[in-house]
Parts: structure tokens; C-alpha cells; sequence
């Protein structure tokens, strides 16, 4: 290799620098220091024609452009001049030299070992090379199968790494389906965690969580492309043969010895302060916890603290003659005096400090107690079409982002799914409401907003009158094709034609087909086939409050509102 000052103006950047094409050159940051020292470690250039390409470098190469414009005389700058090689040598250069400076995404590494495994070089050597494990190599490989507009996207920062990653999930129709919404400016793509859900049906049960053979699910799995993810997408079937393997699994350890095992109720944590470590032979038993998502731990050699503390107090006793002295200081009756004595000073205290209060109730809906049973509302979809178009509803998509931004004030894990999951654990309450006492009021309001929005029962005549006293709309809805493939009854679809068009249209078009009707409604909300364009529309369904088109009832949300509409009347809000 050789060392030479090159003039500037015989140097230019090879495309096989990694960056190349790169929009946005950060370069700001080495301005201050070449100004004043220049350029301290050479470019990696080689022979191009009668010029030079940048091989490694293109950072310091774009810093001295931009202060040469700035009128600073540049005669020429250091160059280390490759002999001749083959392409992979340069990117392999090209690529060891950016890791060690800006870090490179997943697009600039899978742009980069595409073109090494181009020029021959094996996914084990590529690995070896960069001093990564092959896995991570496939990872970024497998981006290959992602549609160009995706992966164009993502270069563009229009999609972040998250969405990028779920979308590896996707089949290739899907990837087009989805695409299909990115790219339409009325639609709304959904991202993240959200279109996790858009593509799996609302279920993500992970296959990790299977203790069964998989071999023996016949359902359909959803994989990603990097290898890290898949997913059941029958949950019925996965409990099925999950609860099949817990009881083989409770067997195994009775058939190895161990007098009690128990499997804890589904959604019970075990939480370690509540049990001490006792050995087997000691009595100790095994306690088997399964998580709402299909997770299986077998605690092995625990009792709970008061089984301890019972058996220690028994064999004091047998052991000592003074055990009598062991007891509890106060009796129970005793203890349940003092306790209700001070719960009454509690209670009439805690009605001075409503803020605390708050903040109380707040925790208990959130972590649940002995007393507090809140639950989520599932938004269980009856049709996977509904599922997948809930996914997509604008509104979904803004309270997605916004319960992720508030589960953070919390401390929650960041794959936290929803801010309410009760459990009744006492510790876990405690530790929220010290947590909630140290946040500002206003975002302890925002939180106990978020906690009544998830737990709020759907259809309900309750939801209703919450609508119309916040003063709600559907102004971002539109209607979709599982609308329209739900809407039935032709006097129904008859007069949603005279409620978007007119008596007149609707009674010229009266002995068609339902479907043709139903296009004609199409018509009106695109403005197509001569059609007026009526895009602020919307059926009385989803008005506030709720209107039917017939006499029949049976709209479900109408007939909840209709029970109670006059409880609401003449209300403070």
C-alpha cells in the first residue's frame, strides 16, 4: 500500500463505500478539527482511471469539500492507495471503518454484506471478518425479502426499526397490503407493536413459550426474517397442547418425588418475597406459574412464608417447652382490633387529601388488590376482518403512541402491551403508588386516563355517555371494505343511499342489487364514476349520539344509549 497527497480534485467516492448514496452526510462534527490540524489519518482510496475512489473515508473527504468552498486553500490531502484488489477487499474496508465510527443501521450493514456475498464471500467469513456472530449476518441478510419500497422507506427514516422488523413478519401479500395503506395519504399504516398485531390477528403467543412439541401444533406459524420472532396463530390450539404439556410436566415431578406440586392460576405471578427456598425432603413443593401470553416457569422447593414460619413455630414447639413464648405479640382478634382502629383514622384522613387519594386509585386499577379486580377491555375482534381493520383506525394508531409514551412514566418494560394488568400483588401495588406520588399532576391525571380509556366496557351505555360528555367524534374514520363487507339488510343500505345521496338517486336505483347499491355509496365517498364526493360522511352509526336507519333496533351501541340518554340530561360537564 501506498502513501501520497492526492489533490482533491482527483479523488471521488467509489460506490462501494458502504455510505454511498447516503442522503444526509454527517459530517459537522470533524469540521473544527481538520480546520485546525487537517486531515490526520489518510483516506483509503485506489486507482480509478485518471483519478482516485474513496474506499473508506467519505466522511473527512465531504468536510474538506465543504471548507474548501468556505475558501480554505486545500492543495491536496492524504491518501493510502490500495493495490489493486477485488471489490469485497473494499467494502470490507469501507465497512471496518464505519463500524468504528458513525454506527451504521440495519439497511447500511445488509446493503454491505449483500455486495460481499456478491463478490463470494460466505456468511461464516463475512462473521469472521467483522468479528459478529453468523446469526446476525442472516439477520441482516434476510432484509433482502422485504419489498424495495419498505426497505426504500426505511432508508428514507419514513419507518423506524421496530416497524421494519414486524414487517419481516409478513407475507408477501401482506408486505403489499400494508404498503398499499403506507402509501395511500387517506389510510393510516400501522407500526410498531400495533402492526404486530394488524398482522397476527391480535395474537402474539411466541413460540419460544411452547413447551410441547411444536412438531405436534398443525396450525400456522408466523415467523420473521431475521429469525428472532414467530408466533401461533391459532391461540386456541396452542392452550390446548400447552395445558396437555403443564400436566405431563406436573406429573414429572410427582413421579420424581416431589409430595406437591401446583400449577398457580393463569395470570398469577409468583413473586419470590411471597415464598421461602425449602428443599424436598424438607416438604418443599414446586409451584408452576403460566403467563397470559403462554409462559411456563416450575418454581422448584418453595412454600409460601406463613407455611414456613407455621412449620417452624411447630417444630419449636415439639422441640422446646418454652414455645409458648414464640407467639405472635398480638393475637389475632388482637391484631384485627388494632388494624380496623387504624384503617378508620386512615380512611377519614384520607378524605383531606383527594390528590393522594387519587393516586391510590390510580395504582389499585392499574396492579389490582384483594379488593380491586379492573381488567382491560380485550377489544376482541368477531371477525379477523374487524381485527385487521381496528388495526389500521387512526384512532388506534394515536392511542398506541400515546400509551407508550405514558407506560414509560411508570417504569414498565418496554414490550408492556397495556398499562392495566391487575394481579393483586401487594408488593407491586406499593411500588406504584411510591412511583405515582413522585410524578407531577398532570401526568398522574394523564396516566388515570389511560387507565379508565383501556378499561372502559365496549358497547356499553357507559361508553356512550363518555363519548358524547368528552364530546368525541369518528371524523377520521372512513368506511372500508370490511364495512361494506358487513353491511346487510337492502332496506338498510336503501336508506343510507337517501341519507348520502338523495331520495332521488335512491329511488332510481331501488330494484338494483344490494351490491350495486353499495357501490354506489362507494361512489360517493371517493368521488368516483361522476359521483359528488362526499368525504365528511358518516352512517348515523358512527354519530354521537348513535342514529338506526329502521325501526328494528338491534344497533347495539344506539339501543345501550337509548336506556340511559335520559340520565344525561341537563348534566354538569
Amino acid at each position: 500500500m501506498e502513501l501520497m497527497h492526492i489533490p482533491l480534485s482527483e479523488l471521488a467516492i467509489a460506490k462501494t463505500n458502504v455510505r454511498h448514496g447516503v442522503k444526509k452526510a454527517d459530517y459537522e462534527d470533524l469540521i473544527p478539527s481538520i480546520r485546525q490540524r487537517g486531515i490526520l489519518q489518510p483516506l483509503l482510496v485506489r486507482k480509478n482511471g485518471k483519478g482516485y475512489e474513496i474506499v473508506a473515508g467519505r466522511r473527512r473527504y465531504l468536510a474538506v469539500q465543504s471548507l474548501e468552498k468556505e475558501g480554505l486553500e486545500i492543495e491536496a490531502i492524504p491518501c493510502a492507495i490500495m493495490a489493486k484488489g477485488d471489490d469485497a477487499a473494499a467494502v470490507e474496508a469501507s465497512l471496518i471503518e464505519n463500524i468504528q465510527r458513525l454506527p451504521m443501521d440495519d439497511m447500511d450493514q445488509f446493503e454491505a454484506f449483500q455486495r460481499l456475498v456478491k463478490e463470494g464471500r460466505t456468511i461464516e467469513e463475512i462473521a469472521n471478518v467483522f468479528g459478529v456472530a453468523e446469526i446476525m449476518v442472516k439477520r441482516r441478510l434476510a432484509i433482502a425479502n422485504l419489498a424495495p419500497k419498505i426497505r426504500t422507506a426505511y432508508r428514507a427514516e419514513e419507518i423506524d426499526g421496530e416497524t421494519l422488523r414486524a414487517l419481516t413478519l409478513a407475507s408477501k401479500q401482506q408486505q403489499k397490503d400494508w404498503l398499499l395503506l403506507f402509501e395511500d395519504p387517506e389510510q393510516h399504516a400501522p407500526r410498531g407493536s400495533n402492526l404486530k398485531r394488524w398482522l397476527l390477528g391480535g395474537t402474539q403467543i411466541s413460540t419460544n413459550n411452547a413447551i410441547f412439541d411444536i412438531a405436534n401444533y398443525k396450525g400456522e406459524i408466523v415467523s420473521d426474517l431475521f429469525g428472532e420472532e414467530s408466533y401461533f396463530a391459532n391461540p386456541d390450539t396452542f392452550w390446548t397442547l400447552q395445558l396437555e404439556a403443564i400436566a405431563k410436566l406436573k406429573s414429572s415431578f410427582e413421579a420424581n418425588g416431589w409430595n406437591r406440586v401446583e400449577v398457580m392460576e393463569q395470570g398469577q405471578r409468583f413473586n419470590e418475597w411471597d415464598y421461602e427456598k425449602t428443599a424436598k425432603k424438607k416438604g418443599g413443593a414446586v409451584f408452576i406459574s403460566v403467563s397470559d401470553r403462554g409462559e411456563v416457569e416450575a418454581h422448584e422447593g418453595y412454600l409460601t412464608r406463613a407455611e414456613v414460619r407455621k412449620a417452624e413455630a411447630k417444630a419449636t414447639g415439639t422441640a422446646n417447652p418454652q414455645a409458648k413464648s414464640e407467639k405472635p405479640e398480638l393475637s389475632k382478634p388482637m391484631q384485627n382490633y388494632v388494624e380496623l382502629h387504624r384503617l378508620a383514622a386512615v380512611r377519614l384522613e384520607l378524605l383531606n387529601h383527594p390528590q393522594i387519594a387519587l393516586r391510590l386509585v390510580l395504582a389499585h386499577m392499574i396492579v389490582g388488590s384483594n379488593l380491586w379486580m379492573v381488567k382491560p377491555e380485550p377489544m376482541k375482534a368477531a371477525k379477523p376482518e374487524i381485527g385487521a381493520s381496528i388495526a389500521v383506525n387512526p384512532a388506534t394508531t394515536a392511542f398506541e403512541e400515546r400509551r407508550k409514551e405514558l407506560l414509560a412514566l411508570c417504569g414498565f418494560e418496554e414490550d408492556r402491551q397495556e398499562l392495566v394488568r391487575p394481579n393483586g400483588d401487594d408488593y407491586s401495588l406499593a411500588s406504584l403508588f411510591a412511583r405515582l406520588l413522585k410524578l407531577h399532576e398532570d401526568d398522574v391525571m394523564r396516566l388515570l386516563a389511560l387507565a379508565m380509556a383501556e378499561t372502559l366496557a365496549c358497547g356499553t351505555a357507559t361508553a356512550e355517555a363518555t363519548a358524547i360528555i368528552t364530546s368525541a367524534t369518528l371524523n377520521d374514520w372512513s368506511p372500508d371494505d370490511t364495512f361494506f363487507y358487513l353491511l346487510a339488510g337492502k332496506d338498510v343500505v336503501q336508506a343510507m343511499l337517501v341519507d348520502i345521496a338523495s331520495p332521488a338517486v335512491a329511488d332510481g336505483n331501488r330494484n338494483e342489487t344490494t351490491k350495486v347499491q353499495k357501490g354506489i355509496v362507494r361512489d360517493f365517498l371517493h368521488g368516483t364514476n361522476g359521483r359528488e364526493h362526499k368525504m365528511d360522511w358518516l352512517p348515523p352509526y358512527f354519530q354521537f349520539p348513535p342514529k338506526a336507519y329502521t325501526e328494528r333496533g338491534g344497533t347495539g351501541c344506539g339501543d345501550s344509549w337509548n336506556k340511559v340518554a335520559a340520565l344525561f340530561e341537563n348534566t354538569n360537564t
